[in-house]
């Protein structure tokens, strides 16, 4: 009884041994068979591919279905539970904005008050031109703008220039279609300030990099990274209130900030009048002589670095 199924084993053995030797020479012949099939009759080679997709994708269609609803199941689900958390944050957010929403109308309202009892005058609103860049002039010792938009324009020199982040600079020249911006990080800039909550005094001076420096601060001042830096509106020349930047480090000679606009992504400018004349002296440039050869020729008369003035 033990020896037929022993026999039928040993005789199996060299049968299976043989197979699998002889099985990796077998798919190497059958592929090099596929790829002359392939190389005579391309049609019938894609044909029979066809066929076999054909054949096949019902199947593999039918095998994902399930796998897609698993997945789709489980997106959602991921889903509703991040949703329970955006939901409980947005009530809290929501809650707060209540809160903020009740004292904004408070303070609104006493100011109104105080107002009208002081005879308050107020400010005169802010008329602003859009301008395009279309230059970047600036260099090792001098950092500035050019844009699209002159005297004609109704520009003037040293108006405010701004995008939706905060302050870029001021006007420093102007010609009739063409006017420039110096930059707050120019070595010539210096703007007056104000940082932090305390609303510590100072000045930003520009050294031509992306770091400009807080000076003049008062003696025994305490500024921590994150301070808010914001214009002081002293001189008259720029308004109280146009956001700067934050501190980024402090040292014993004052500190630097991180300006909210990076001068690499400056396209579109917003030049502001806010009807301050300060202490700057507005100069109305006249269109120089058009010649043959320069039609769109303008003059900017600008301040260089030395004091002089320069014609360009």
């Amino acid at each position: 009884m033990n020896e037929g199924p022993q026999g039928f084993i040993k005789i199996a053995q060299p049968i299976k041994g043989l197979a699998q030797r002889f099985a990796y020479i077998g798919l190497i012949i059958t592929a090099f068979a596929l790829m002359m099939l392939g190389k005579v009759d391309i049609m019938l080679v894609e044909r029979i591919r066809t066929t076999m997709t054909d054949t096949v994708a019902p199947i593999l269609d039918v095998i994902s279905t399930p796998i897609v609803s698993a997945t789709n199941i489980i997106n959602r689900i991921e889903d509703m539970w991040g949703m329970q958390e955006e939901i409980q944050t947005l009530r809290e957010n929501n809650l707060r904005l209540k809160q903020w929403q009740t004292e904004a109308r408070r303070l609104q309202a006493e100011n109104q008050i105080m107002r009208e009892n002081l005879n308050y005058i107020p400010e005169p609103s802010a008329a602003f031109i859009t301008a395009r860049v279309i230059a970047d002039t600036g260099g090792a010792f001098m950092n500035s703008l050019l844009l699209n938009a002159g005297t004609r324009d109704g520009i003037i020199k040293g108006q405010a220039a701004v995008t939706g982040e905060g302050l870029v600079g001021r006007i420093s020249g102007v010609g009739t279609r063409s006017s420039r911006i110096l930059l707050i990080s120019d070595l010539s800039s210096r703007i007056p300030v104000v940082v932090g909550p305390a609303r510590i005094r100072a000045i930003l001076s520009g050294d031509n990099t992306d770091r400009p420096q807080l000076k003049h601060l008062p003696p025994g001042t305490v500024l921590s990274p994150g301070d808010v830096v914001t214009t002081s509106g002293q001189g008259g020349v720029l308004p109280v209130g146009l956001a700067v930047g934050v501190v980024a480090t402090v040292n014993d000679s004052g500190a630097n900030i991180i300006p909210y606009v990076a001068r690499d992504k400056l396209e579109i400018i917003r030049v502001i009048d806010f009807g301050l004349n300060g202490i700057l002296r507005h100069r109305i440039i006249e269109e120089t002589p058009v010649s043959a050869s320069t039609p769109d020729q303008t003059a900017i008369i600008d301040d260089d670095h030395s004091g002089n003035k320069d014609v360009r």
